[in-house]
C-alpha cells in the first residue's frame, strides 16, 4: 500500500491568560487554550492524523502531559519531531485537510499565515495543507465559546 490517511481531533478549553495559538500563530484575542504545552489544538489534530495513519498511537504518547519537559512546548517543533518519526518509516505528508470551528475569534485573516507555518514546518508546498475555520452555530462548548475544536484528514505517501 503506498497510501495512508489518518484523521486527528483535538478541543481545548478557553481560558484567560493563556495565549490563543493555532498552527503556530498567536491571535489576539482576550482568552487563549488551556494545555500542557501551548495547546496549539490545530498543531495537535495535524499530529494525530499523521501518527494515525500509521497506527503510531497519539501524540499523548509521544509528548505525555505527565511529562514537564513539554510544558509549554511549541507544537510546531513537536510537529517537525512526528514528520521525522514519520519520514523515519519511509513516509511523507501527501496533503492535509483542517477545519477550525471556534465562534470567536474570527480565523479568516489568520489561515495563510498558519498555512504557511505547517508548510513549512514539514517542508512542504502551501497547496498541500488546507486550513479552513467555521462556527458551530453557538451550539455546544464550541458554540458556547467554551473551546475551540480542529478536525484534521492527513494522507501519507510512501517515500
Amino acid at each position: 500500500m503506498n497510501i495512508r490517511i489518518g484523521n486527528g481531533y483535538d478541543i481545548h478549553r478557553l481560558v484567560p491568560d493563556r495565549p490563543l495559538i493555532l498552527g503556530g500563530v498567536t491571535i489576539p484575542h482576550h482568552l487563549g487554550l488551556l494545555g500542557h504545552s501551548d495547546a496549539d489544538a490545530l498543531t495537535h489534530a495535524i499530529m494525530d492524523g499523521m501518527l494515525g495513519a500509521l497506527s503510531l498511537g497519539d501524540i499523548g504518547h509521544y509528548f505525555p502531559p505527565s511529562d514537564p519537559k513539554w510544558s509549554g512546548a511549541d507544537s510546531l517543533l513537536l510537529l517537525q519531531q512526528v514528520d521525522e518519526l514519520i519520514q523515519a518509516k519511509g513516509w511523507q505528508v501527501g496533503n492535509i485537510d483542517c477545519v477550525i470551528i471556534a465562534e470567536q475569534p474570527k480565523m479568516k485573516p489568520h489561515l495563510k499565515t498558519m498555512q504557511e507555518k505547517i508548510a513549512h514546518t514539514l517542508h512542504i508546498n502551501l497547496d498541500q495543507v488546507g486550513i479552513k475555520a467555521t462556527t458551530n452555530e453557538k451550539l455546544g462548548p464550541v458554540g458556547r465559546q467554551e473551546g475551540i475544536a480542529v478536525y484534521t484528514v492527513v494522507l501519507l505517501v510512501k517515500s
